[in-house]
């Protein structure tokens, strides 16, 4: 490495764990000319993931929560470069960019490639929909902020429809139906319970939120959230059928149709907006890419020390990686956690790469898991370093555990003491001063 060379990292996707690491190492070396980060993503800004849900719902506005990545690279000493990841050449240390084309189909960005000497993939994960017949023509995923502004889209225009229809509200016309009960099938089931109602009361009167709305929440297992702990699965059950919610386990979905969903015994549910919430697998564009090693969903398969198993110059985090270590012998989940404290690690790998020393290994610690139900409650349990074993927390506390999480994003994006003084006195987050996306 010389000044005249400087060493190029370049990160692949603008998530948690790949934003938060692109920040702190332009915090660290953007002012060296030794060393050159770039952060690429396909979107121009950034939202935390476990936000969507309520952005899809309408309690959230998404414009208060959005990052612009061109302003963060100018504030922290990174370059921002729009475009999509599609190829990869190893021997010649370049990643393939496709081009970018606005809304009326001009391009952007042409075609190109982008050179590395150190890569980092971090791309997250997409929705699985395990090849069920009509899940992509009918079915809303909530992988992005624009399918989330989508759904609540369409759900708002469904009330006007139905407010403003000369004939009578049919059944299943003003039905949501959640294909997976995990984190964010749950959690949107239960705040689309509130927000729904809020939408109608704004004058709709010719709906009767009690007998025209129904959510029904649909999953494969024997129990909803089945990662986590029954106590806290149960208590989430219990909330739920409290408020009215439909939930069906045990229940495999054969076919998405145009009006409704058709499950595995034949029985079909109708809907208005059928969500899809189950399973997860990363991009197609890695399944082998270049001849990297791959999991069955499209991981690439890392070593403990984030570097894929067949090249030491290309590392991987988050959800798009399958990092199998003691304890976590079929990889660790895919959750912001282990997005946030794989991007730390990856901050000090790469000091010691610079510096040409050994790399260390990473270790996932699982702080537990939490689900905001909306403003009915928040369930979860801590564990691991936190406490000696697992408890389940609700309520306020959970509460309070949860927007902790939040808080941990934004001060590994915009500092500890801009992230104290908001909560202090409500001060704004830095915002460029003119528009950019």
């Amino acid at each position: 490495m010389t000044e005249t060379t400087p060493h190029r990292i370049v990160i692949v996707g603008g998530g948690a764990g790949g934003l938060e690491l692109a920040t702190a190492l332009g915090d660290k070396y953007g002012k060296s000319d030794n060393v050159r980060v770039t952060l690429v993503d396909r979107s121009r800004t950034h939202i935390w993931k476990p936000l969507l849900h309520a952005i899809a719902a309408g309690s959230l506005r998404r414009s208060q929560h959005e990052l612009n990545y061109l302003a963060q690279a100018h504030w922290h000493g990174f370059h921002y470069r729009l475009g999509e990841m599609v190829g990869l050449d190893r021997a010649a240390k370049t990643i393939t960019l496709a081009p970018v084309i606005d809304e009326e189909g001009r391009e952007i960005n042409p075609a190109s490639s982008l050179g590395y000497d150190t890569l980092v993939v971090a791309v997250g994960s997409v929705t699985n929909d395990f090849g069920t017949p009509g899940a992509k023509e009918h079915a809303v995923p909530l992988e992005t902020p624009e399918q989330a502004t989508r759904f609540n889209r369409r759900m708002v225009n469904a009330c006007l429809r139905a407010q403003h229809q000369h004939t009578p509200i049919a059944p299943g016309q003003l039905h949501v139906a959640i294909i997976g009960a995990g984190a964010t099938g749950t959690e949107l089931a239960a705040e689309l319970h509130h927000t729904a109602r809020e939408i109608i009361a704004y004058g709709l009167d010719k709906i009767d939120p009690e007998h025209d709305l129904k959510i029904v929440l649909i999953e494969a297992a024997d129990r909803i959230l089945p990662a986590l702990p029954p106590r806290i699965s149960q208590a989430t059950l219990k909330l739920l059928q409290d408020l009215g919610v439909e939930v069906r386990t045990k229940a495999r979905v054969a076919e998405v149709l145009v009006d409704g969903i058709r499950l595995a015994d034949g029985e079909v549910v109708p809907s208005e907006l059928v969500v899809w919430a189950a399973g997860v697998r990363a991009p197609d564009f890695l399944k082998d890419i270049d001849g990297l090693e791959t999991s069955r969903i499209n991981q690439l398969v890392v070593r403990p020390t984030l570097q894929t198993s067949r090249d030491d110059d290309v590392f991987a985090l988050g959800d798009c990686a399958a990092c199998a270590i003691p304890g976590y012998e079929n990889g660790i989940p895919p959750r912001a956690q282990a997005a946030h404290q794989e991007a730390e690690f990856m901050l000090a790998q790469i000091d010691r790469r610079l510096k040409g020393e050994a790399l260390g290994g990473f270790q996932y610690r699982d702080f537990g898991s939490l689900v905001s139900l909306g403003k009915y409650s928040t369930v979860g349990s801590l564990m691991g370093s936190l406490v000696s074993k697992s408890f389940m927390i609700e309520g306020y506390f959970a509460r309070f555990m949860y927007n902790s999480l939040y808080k941990m994003h934004e001060a590994a994006l915009y500092g500890r003491s801009r992230t104290l003084l908001s909560m202090l006195s409500g001060a704004t987050r830095p915002t460029p001063t003119v528009k950019l996306h």
